[in-house]
């Protein structure tokens, strides 16, 4: 069964991270700008790797131009 977990992600950041602020809701810090889905991609990269789970598995549903996403892990 797949989780919709909040991520607020943060651009351009200086090193990648995944942080827990409570029970489905995550903040998450790429290095990639967000320009052309970069910062997505680098997003799908990171979850994949924090929740032990390949890419294919990571989707984002909702928010896909904005900061704050729904990402659905299965």
């Amino acid at each position: 069964m797949a989780a919709r977990i909040s991520v607020t992600v943060k651009p351009q950041a200086k090193r990648a991270e995944v942080k827990k602020i409570s029970e489905g809701e995550y903040v998450a810090s790429v290095q990639a700008p967000a320009r052309e889905g970069k910062a997505n991609e680098a997003l799908i990269k990171l979850l994949a790797g924090y929740f032990a789970v390949p890419k294919s598995s990571v989707r984002i549903v909702r928010g896909e131009s904005s900061r704050r996403k729904v990402v659905e892990v299965a």
